[in-house]
Parts: C-alpha cells; sequence; structure tokens
C-alpha cells in the first residue's frame, strides 16, 4: 500500500531533479524513431490465473512478474504481498469492550473515544490517533492529537490517520487551509486522498503518487485521465497528458514499465512506418478464427479482466462473431443505461501453430485529439497522425458537478468506432498489415436521461490498395473506348453508304453520336459486369485473403460507370426503337386472275370481258403474321423476371452480395446481416439476369425453335404458300427481300388443290422456292440503286400523303382512289423489278464476303444495278425484336441493376422491369401497327 507524503510534494522539483540526473538526462522514447517491428508491439498473452504463487501479473506490462523476497501473490493476482516467516499466527479478541485494536495489529489499547466497525479505535475528523510516545514506548490509553490546518502549519491526517501531515496545494489554494471550498468536497480515488473536486486534484495526487512511489494504479489512473483529455498534449505540462509525458521522459527505464502505453512516439509522422512498415507475421483468413482481445481497466486504474472483443463490451452491441469483413453496428442506447467509464487496451490475437498466443498492440487514431491546438488526425494524410493507445467508450465523470454523485450534464461518448486492416499489395497469403482504430468522440448534453438516446456505431472495414485496379480498369476502358470508335465509324460509313449520301453534314455527326453511344454503352457493360463477376468469384472463393471489397466511397466511381451504361444503352436502344417503326415495307402479289369474267353494262345491253379480282385475304393474312412477329423475342420476358426474383429471393443468391466472405446462401435469423456491397450486388444481379437469359435463348435457338415453332421461317414459309414477296427497306437505298413467290403459280385454290400443291413439293415434283433457278434461297439483303428508290418514292407518295396533287394519279381522285391506284402501280412495278423487266433498274444476286458479313458494311456501291446478297440467316429480323435480343437483354440488365442500385430492393427492381418491358412492346406493337398500315395499304381494322 502507498500512503500519501504530501509533506514531500515542496520537494518534487529537486526530486525530479535528482532522479533526471540519475537518468543521465536521457529522455528514452517507447518507440525507436528509425523502424518499427510488429514484434515490438507484441506481447505473450498472459492471465493472472497464469502467473503462479511466486509471480503477481504486471498491469502495466501485462505479464507475470516473480515475487520479492518473502512475498507471495495476492488473492487479486494483480500484486506481491508479504508472508510470515513460518511462525504460527493466531488471533484473539480484546478483553476490554472499550478496547481496540493497534495500528500494527499486535495489540490492544484502550480508546479515547469509540471503536469503529473494524476494531480500531477512532478519532474525530482532523484529529490523528497517538498510540506511542515521541521514543516509540506504547501508552497506556491512546490520545487524539488535532491537525493545526490553518498557516502556518496547513497540516492533516494522512490516509492512515496516525500523523499530521502537509495538506495538498490545492486545499491552500482553494480555500487558505486543508478544508474545500464551499464548491468543492473531498473524494478519494486511486486508494489516496484528494482534496477537491476537480481533474487537477485527480492529476496532481495521481502523478506524485506514481512519480515518487511508481504507484502502477495511480499510473493507469493518470493514463486514464489522459485519455479522457482525448490524448491531447500541447508544450503546457500542467493537464493530465503534460504530466504523463513529463514523468515519461524524467524516470528511468527500469520504471517505464510502470506507466500505461498511451503513445506511439512523441512526435507526427510515424503512422506510415507503424502501419504500413512490416506485415502482420501470420496470413489472414476468411475462414481462419481472427479475435480482438481488450484489457480492461477501471477509471481508478485497477485491472479488471481480459475480455473478448465482442458481444456488448467495445463494440457496444450484442453480436459475438463480429469480425465479420465490412461488419457496420449501428445502435440507439438509453443514456441511463452508461455507467462508470471503463478503459481498453486492444490487442489482436496473434496465434502460429506450435507457438503461444501472442497480443499484438492495435494502435488508436483519435480523431479529436489535438496536437498544440491542432486536430491532426482529422486530416487523410496519414504524415500528420498521432497514434495512440487505450480509449474509453464513455466518460460520465468529466461532465458532473459538485458531486460524484450528481447526475452528469455532459457525456462524452464513442459514436463511432471502426477497426480497419489493409491488405499488403499483390499477397497471395493473406497478409496485411497491422490494424488500426478509428474513433470519434460526440459530447451529448444530457435532457432527459430516461427517454434520451445516443446513436453509436462500430464498424470493421478490411482494404486493399484501389489503385491498382482503377489503373487496370482505365486502360480497359480507354482500350475498348478506342475500339468502340472505330467500330462506331464504320457503322456510320455503312450507313452512310445504304442511304447513298457522300456528304457528312450534321446528321451524319449526329447518327456517329448514336452509333457510338451504343458503342460505348457496351463497353461500360463489360466492364462493369466483368469488375463485379471478378470482385463477386474471387473475393467469395479465396481461402487466403487476396483481394478486398473497395468501400462504400470507393465504389461511387463504379455506380457511374453503371449509370453511364445505362443512359447511352437507353439511348441506342431507342434509335433502335425509331427505326424499327419508321421502316418501309411493302407486300407484293404474285397472284393473277385464272380467267376472265363477262360483266353487264348498264346502257349498252353488252357484256364486256374482265379479269377476275385477286383476293386481298391472303395479303391481310400475311401482315397480320408480320404484325405479330414485331414484339416476339427469344426469351420469355415474364419467364424472365420470375426465374430472376426466384434465385435471388427464394434460393437467396441475394446473400452473396453481402459485405463478408460467407457464400452460405441462407442465413440464420439471428445471425448478423452486414451491409450490400454495390458491386457484389450488381455483380449478382447481372450474372443472374444475363444466364438466365442466355439458358433461355439457347434453348429458344436449339430446342423450341427446332422441335415446337420457328416463327420467322413459318413466315417465310407462309410468304411462300401465300405468294407474296415482301420488301423491307431499313435504309434509303438497303433493306431486305423475302421471295415468296409460290411455285405453283397460284394460292388463290381450295383445299384439295392446295394440298396435292404442297404434297407434289415435299416429292420434289415441282421447282423450288429460291429466287434464282434450282435453288431455295428466299431471303435477302438488298441494295439497291438510287433509280431505283426515287422511282419507289414516287410511286409511294400518295400512301404517305393521301391529299394533295400527284404526278402519277388523278387529282381528282379521292384518297382512297389514290392509296389504291399507287398500291397497284407499286405491286406491278416491284414485280416487274423482280422479273428483270426494267433493264435500267436490274440486279445480281451474289454471296457477301465474310468480311463485309463481321463488319456489317457492303464494299460494293450500287451504281448500276442493285445487288441482291443471299441470306440463308433470315437477318430481315434486325427490323423487329427477335433480331435485336442482345440490345434488349442488356438494357433489360441494366435497368434492373439501376433500379436495384438506387433502391435496395430486387422485387422492386423485377416489378418495374416487367413493367418497362411492357410498355415498350405496347409502344412497339402499336405504332408498329400503324406503320404497317400506312405503308402497305393494309387497314388497320384488319390488323388483329
Amino acid at each position: 500500500r502507498i500512503v500519501n507524503r504530501n509533506r514531500y510534494v515542496i520537494c518534487t522539483m529537486a526530486t525530479v531533479t535528482l532522479r533526471a540526473i540519475v537518468c543521465s538526462f536521457s529522455i528514452i522514447f517507447l518507440l525507436k524513431p528509425n523502424g518499427f517491428s510488429c514484434q515490438q508491439f507484441s506481447i505473450t498473452f498472459q492471465q493472472p490465473t497464469d502467473c503462479g504463487v511466486e509471480s503477481y501479473f504486471d498491469i502495466s506490462s501485462l505479464s507475470c512478474v516473480k515475487c520479492g523476497p518473502n512475498q507471495v501473490n495476492s488473492k487479486s493476482g494483480t500484486r506481491a504481498v508479504l508472508v510470515s516467516n513460518g511462525a504460527s499466527i493466531t488471533c484473539q479478541q480484546c478483553p476490554d469492550a472499550n478496547q481496540g485494536v493497534t495500528q500494527d495489529g499486535y495489540g490492544c489499547i484502550h480508546c479515547p473515544g469509540s471503536v469503529g466497525d473494524n476494531g480500531k479505535c477512532q478519532c474525530p475528523k482532523g484529529s490523528v490517533l497517538v498510540e506511542r510516545e515521541w521514543n516509540g514506548n506504547p501508552l497506556n490509553e491512546a490520545q487524539c492529537e488535532a491537525c493545526n490546518a490553518t498557516e502556518p502549519a496547513f497540516s492533516a491526517p494522512d490516509m492512515t490517520g496516525n500523523r499530521c501531515v502537509r495538506c495538498e496545494d490545492s486545499f491552500i489554494n482553494s480555500s487558505q487551509s486543508c478544508v474545500c471550498g464551499t464548491s468543492n468536497i473531498q473524494v478519494r480515488i486511486s486508494d489516496i486522498w484528494c482534496i477537491c473536486l476537480h481533474l487537477h486534484c485527480f492529476m496532481y495526487s495521481s502523478a506524485a503518487a506514481c512519480l515518487l512511489f511508481s504507484n502502477r494504479t495511480a499510473c493507469q489512473s493518470l493514463g486514464n485521465m489522459c485519455v479522457m483529455n482525448m490524448h491531447s498534449s500541447s508544450t503546457i505540462n500542467n493537464d493530465a497528458c503534460g504530466l504523463y509525458n513529463t514523468i515519461l521522459s524524467l524516470i528511468c527505464d527500469s520504471r517505464r514499465t510502470n506507466l500505461p502505453w498511451l503513445y506511439y512516439g512523441d512526435q507526427l509522422g510515424l503512422a506510415s512506418r507503424i502501419l504500413q512498415n512490416e506485415p502482420l507475421p501470420v496470413g489472414f483468413s476468411f475462414k481462419g478464427t481472427q479475435k480482438l482481445r481488450a484489457a480492461v481497466y477501471s477509471v481508478r486504474g485497477e485491472f479488471l479482466r481480459w475480455e473478448s472483443v465482442g458481444g456488448g463490451n467495445l463494440q457496444v452491441g450484442r453480436h459475438d462473431q463480429f469480425l465479420f469483413w465490412g461488419q457496420i453496428h449501428k445502435l440507439f442506447l438509453r443514456v441511463k443505461l452508461f455507467l462508470a467509464p471503463v478503459f481498453y487496451d486492444v490487442f489482436l490475437v496473434i496465434q502460429k501453430p506450435q507457438e503461444d498466443k501472442r497480443l499484438l498492440a492495435v494502435p488508436l487514431l483519435n480523431i479529436n485529439q489535438q496536437f498544440n491546438g491542432q486536430f491532426t488526425n482529422q486530416g487523410s494524410s496519414m504524415n500528420n497522425w498521432y497514434l495512440t493507445r487505450r480509449l474509453m467508450l464513455v466518460d460520465t465523470l468529466s461532465g458532473r458537478e459538485k458531486s460524484l454523485s450528481s447526475s452528469p450534464k455532459v457525456i462524452r461518448v464513442a459514436s463511432n468506432i471502426k477497426i480497419g486492416f489493409q491488405l499488403v499489395t499483390n499477397t497471395q497469403k493473406g497478409q496485411v498489415y497491422p490494424p488500426l482504430m478509428t474513433v470519434t468522440y460526440s459530447d451529448i448534453l444530457v435532457t432527459d436521461p430516461t427517454t434520451q438516446t445516443v446513436t453509436v456505431s462500430f464498424s470493421l472495414e478490411y482494404t486493399m490498395d484501389q489503385e491498382e485496379a482503377r489503373v487496370k480498369t482505365d486502360i480497359a476502358l480507354g482500350v475498348l473506348g478506342g475500339v468502340a470508335v472505330v467500330h462506331s465509324l464504320l457503322k456510320t460509313a455503312s450507313w452512310k453508304r445504304r442511304i447513298a449520301s457522300p456528304l457528312i453534314d450534321l446528321q451524319t455527326i449526329m447518327k456517329f453520336l448514336v452509333f457510338y453511344a451504343g458503342d460505348l454503352a457496351n463497353v461500360f457493360f463489360i466492364i462493369t459486369v466483368g469488375t463485379g463477376l471478378y470482385w463477386l468469384i474471387f473475393f467469395k472463393a479465396q481461402l487466403f485473403v487476396s483481394v478486398l471489397l473497395p468501400l462504400p466511397a470507393q465504389e461511387e466511381r463504379f455506380v457511374v460507370y453503371v449509370g453511364c451504361a445505362f443512359a447511352l444503352k437507353t439511348v441506342q436502344f431507342l434509335h433502335k426503337l425509331f427505326v424499327q417503326l419508321s421502316v418501309d415495307i411493302f407486300f407484293i402479289d404474285w397472284e393473277r386472275p385464272r380467267s376472265k369474267a363477262s360483266k353487264h353494262v348498264e346502257g349498252s345491253g353488252e357484256a364486256k370481258s374482265q379479269a377476275s379480282p385477286v383476293s386481298i385475304w391472303r395479303t391481310y393474312f400475311v401482315a397480320n403474321e408480320w404484325n405479330e412477329i414485331q414484339t416476339i423475342r427469344k426469351i420469355n420476358p415474364t419467364f424472365q423476371v420470375i426465374a430472376v426474383l426466384f434465385f435471388l429471393e427464394v434460393v437467396g443468391f441475394s446473400n452473396l452480395a453481402l459485405r463478408d466472405p460467407s457464400s452460405d446462401l441462407h442465413l440464420s435469423p439471428e445471425a448478423y446481416t452486414p451491409p450490400y456491397s454495390l458491386i457484389l450486388r450488381y455483380g449478382v444481379a447481372s450474372a443472374m439476369w444475363l444466364c438466365i437469359g442466355l439458358i433461355q435463348i439457347t434453348f429458344f435457338k436449339v430446342i423450341h425453335e427446332r422441335f415446337v415453332e420457328d416463327k420467322i421461317r413459318q413466315f417465310v414459309d407462309l410468304c411462300s404458300i401465300s405468294n407474296i414477296s415482301v420488301l423491307l427497306l431499313s435504309h434509303r437505298c438497303f433493306g431486305y427481300y423475302i421471295h415468296g413467290r409460290s411455285v405453283h403459280g397460284h394460292a388463290d385454290t381450295n383445299m384439295d388443290e392446295m394440298n396435292t400443291n404442297l404434297k407434289r413439293e415435299a416429292e420434289n415434283l415441282c421447282g423450288q422456292r429460291g429466287l434464282l433457278p434450282n435453288s431455295d434461297t428466299q431471303t435477302f439483303q438488298i441494295s439497291i440503286t438510287n433509280r431505283l428508290r426515287a422511282q419507289y418514292d414516287r410511286i409511294i407518295e400518295p400512301i404517305n400523303w393521301r391529299s394533295g396533287p400527284s404526278r402519277l394519279v388523278d387529282a381528282s381522285a379521292n384518297p382512297c382512289e389514290q392509296s389504291t391506284n399507287a398500291y397497284h402501280t407499286m405491286n406491278r412495278f416491284l414485280g416487274s423489278v423482280i422479273d428483270h423487266a426494267h433493264r435500267e433498274m436490274d440486279y445480281i444476286v451474289k454471296d457477301k464476303l465474310l468480311f463485309e458479313r463481321i463488319i456489317g458494311m457492303e464494299f460494293i456501291e450500287p451504281l448500276d444495278k442493285s445487288i441482291f446478297y443471299n441470306d440463308d440467316s433470315h437477318s430481315f429480323a434486325d427490323v423487329l425484336f427477335y433480331g435485336n435480343e442482345a440490345v434488349l437483354l442488356i438494357f433489360d440488365t441494366l435497368f434492373f441493376c439501376v433500379v436495384d442500385l438506387g433502391s435496395q430492393n430486387f422485387i422492386l427492381a423485377a416489378v418495374l422491369t416487367y413493367l418497362q418491358q411492357l410498355v415498350f412492346r405496347l409502344i412497339r406493337n402499336g405504332m408498329g401497327r400503324r406503320n404497317l398500315a400506312s405503308k402497305t395499304l393494309v387497314d388497320k381494322r384488319f390488323l388483329i
């Protein structure tokens, strides 16, 4: 036990000077300034129960220290106590009721007053108990002598109450006596009678006991006061941290272990060498059992216990398995739940095979700390940080007024605690640098302790240097962006050739920008999906840590890429939709009357012969079939939405997007659910949507179209049976042709003749359906001449403009007659062109070169003759949804992912995506039906 010897305070400076001389005036820092090693920050894990009888647990070094001569471990295990030399010791009760036990415990003496509960004599306040004469002879009866609390003595009883000593300076300064002033009371802390209830009382008492008598508890108490002062230090040495640093610099090296470890050096700029000089000696694994352990101290500096971090202590929560990567706890705690502050020294448990368990000290970055009046730890530059040790969760003492029993007016709470690990660059063994704990304190004004709540959060972040990933992403974006520019230029050149326009005008520039938007959207989509899958696969599947997820702030760049991809893909999709809704289409009816019918002419009494009319119902039927296939797709949109939602929400693939290394698809209700990673969420959603879409496309192409129905080929067959060809012009001088001329000559027939014709065709008893003799090729890509297009525009004008004069039809005729005449004129004209009846508008049939098919551009420009390119792939579907499945699938994927990233709700994203598909399908059907009716003269009332 250390007693308060305040009479020596006057000689403190002399003693300090003497001790400084004994220490050879050397200031020995706790850390070496030239370099740092993880080993010098680690200790072997020991507990008070591990020390045995002949050793005790040193609360400063957190290790077992051998007891001195005739000493053994105390019951608490944290100090050494004297033992007897082996003699037998017995206890007796004092014979007289008015007798008390002497101070040394070896006798009885008559008391001048009452006997206390401890069996010893009690004296009034301000008096000391005298049991012996000045020469040491015992008195027959103890005496109570009053101490002179006034000038010049200024004396008061010491802690033992058996002698008068000079009272502490703060007594004298406050009241010119040994009595507290009117605004102060006497308290006891760290086993020393303190004078007034303010921090200076605690500081000076603890500092004196720590410096003069090496009292470990007093040293720890002084360190706790420095922690409550936010580790702030300055050139002024009369605060807690100043006293701590002064004592640290003046005492000898052998006594430094009595002081708590609070600072990593005494200067700024050491953080990078501490945190990034050397990785931890063990690799980190997602499947490992890395834990944090904390040494817990009371506010008086007493060592309380070792605690595993989690389950309600440091993390202020209830989750024991807190070491999830990226876990964040946010809790709302009532103010009335805060008790007396406790202090934590946090360590990381390092366990190597065949070795003892060691503890690595975790440095602390206190955001509220000041160094010479500046908040050095609030910046992002590590060179300005000042790392420390020890933290508290709540300070409920500093804000109390007048009495320790009064309620605090203000409390200081660790509102945000974050433990961060940084992965070593290019590691494959899970090497990480020493962890860093960052804490932010908030001062809370207590208004209503019963209902007031405080928001606190605890998080664990594992980070890596994302610069390399960012550089690779930029390189990929630059390379693919350059390829996109070239591809867009080729598409623009192809478009210019197909519209037969050699000039580069504003329309050309706008067309290039639209093409480039689509290609650049594909670039962003490839990069974002690749990035999402990369993090999803490598982060979730790794055994030893080699990659870590970007932090939420680092994901903003990725989200911007996704937004760019969606915006650009929307431009491309709307452009495709506009082109499809403005395509020129005409149905060429090859049917001719079989005979001439007699028609009676009124007034003349004569009968004239007139050709039998050709039925229009075949044209209506083909037009209806074309109208139906405008929005067919290679996937079922309804099944797509339901399947994606099923796998994400029911099967549990959405749990793969959580910011932890677990690959479990199902979580127990009691388990903590970490937040989602936007990159992982996008990776899971896009991968799921694309996988199900590709599976549907594969099934549609391999099984459904072969064994169930192929509506595109069925439409071509229908054209042949109906004796109707289809001309499609997606550009001014480029389009598609479906040759539907019947090999039987007529399609207006009865059932018997139709069945006979089909049977003859099946038995190869008639010609082939192809445009050329002995050919089955019915579909072509066509590149027509300007002359042919000009003639087409002149004929089709009455259809596009149903009123006004026309050079080809009678202006006096009504619009219906004009359109009918134009239809018959166009039908005869196109039929004659196909039959090579116009030498100046003739055509040739050939195959496209492989390179022409790859780049989607024709090398030969049709000057004198149009060119029909054989097209067995039925590419006329490019003017339908069917031929643009890639664009639609990517657009749906991005729409689904963008909605989900904004709402964090897969169900809402699925519903809105389905509605979006329905809306655009209705638009395509409605406006496509109108365009079909206006371009082919098929009354829209027959399009059902």
